[in-house]
């Protein structure tokens, strides 16, 4: 008798946590942010019906009114008094650092302990307010209004601003990339917030940028030896290639581990499909 207790106690338990596990995961699911994506930049016949803001190397965030998620739905640990009298509206942004500065704040969101010394360094950019039914020009006002009212020094709005021709607009592109920047958004003034990949918004850059699976570690050779020479990596479509550049000394004394996904960079791509000039960005972590 004692061992049937036992048993059923166990089927009991284990039913339990199943329960457990499915509702946690339910909850991830409904708490996963609705966000506007962009399409990679196309010629438009008037440039100044757009909205231009710089790209930020940062991590998306989404600050539903009350906590502050990942694109995943995710919960970031911030300390309590980093979101203190923030709105209770919706808010689309970056957390963001400096130019050039994406690992260090990955690594704070990353924290299950909000630290207050990593977090005096973030800024929450926002760039968005999915909630609202008027175009973006307007939105543009209503951010102007919520970082006044809230007056919060974590709570920025990311600079916008027109150009008057494409000549203007691939010149403050160059300024951009001159000073370790990643590259522009641009967003129609006349566009409604709608969920998913749009037209309406589009990211301009100087090169393309896409993820691949690491297949191998190659070694180096010459001042690489005993280190990491390429990545051998796998992109969706199956093209199979190297990555030899990009890497810091570090990166290549502990390289991406094999069947992580990473980021790269590249320009255009080769007859037979091939990425040209391929260069190592960061590990993806899909926050």
């Amino acid at each position: 008798m004692k061992k049937i207790s036992i048993i059923l106690f166990f089927i009991a338990s284990y039913i339990l946590s199943t329960e457990q596990l499915v509702a946690q995961s339910l909850i991830k699911k409904a708490h996963k942010p609705a966000i506007q994506k962009g399409i990679v930049y196309r010629p438009v016949d008037d440039i100044s019906q757009y909205w231009v803001s710089e790209k930020l190397d940062g991590v998306r965030g989404y600050w539903n009114g009350q906590q502050l998620l990942t694109r995943q739905g995710l919960l970031i640990n911030t300390p309590t008094w980093f979101t203190k009298n923030w709105p209770k509206q919706a808010i689309d942004g970056e957390l963001w650092i400096a130019r050039g500065k994406f690992e260090q704040v990955s690594g704070i969101v990353r924290q299950q302990n909000a630290l207050d010394t990593n977090w005096r360094k973030v800024h929450f950019m926002m760039f968005d307010l999915p909630n609202s039914k008027d175009d973006f020009s307007t939105r543009i006002k209503q951010m102007h209004t919520l970082v006044a009212q809230v007056n919060s020094p974590y709570l920025r709005m990311i600079k916008q601003e027109k150009f008057t021709s494409s000549k203007a607009l691939f010149a403050h592109l160059d300024e951009v990339i001159q000073q370790n920047g990643e590259g522009l958004m641009l967003h129609n003034q006349n566009a409604h917030y709608k969920v998913g990949r749009v037209k309406h918004l589009m990211k301009l850059k100087k090169y393309q940028d896409a993820e691949a699976i690491v297949l191998a570690h190659l070694q180096g050779k010459g001042k690489f030896r005993h280190m990491l020479g390429a990545l051998r990596v796998k992109t969706s479509d199956g093209t199979i290639f190297k990555i030899g550049s990009g890497f810091t000394n570090e990166q290549r004394k502990n390289p991406p581990a094999i069947g992580s996904q990473i980021t790269y960079k590249y320009f255009g791509k080769t007859k037979n499909g091939v990425p040209r000039f391929a260069s190592f960005m960061r590990i993806r972590d899909d926050l």
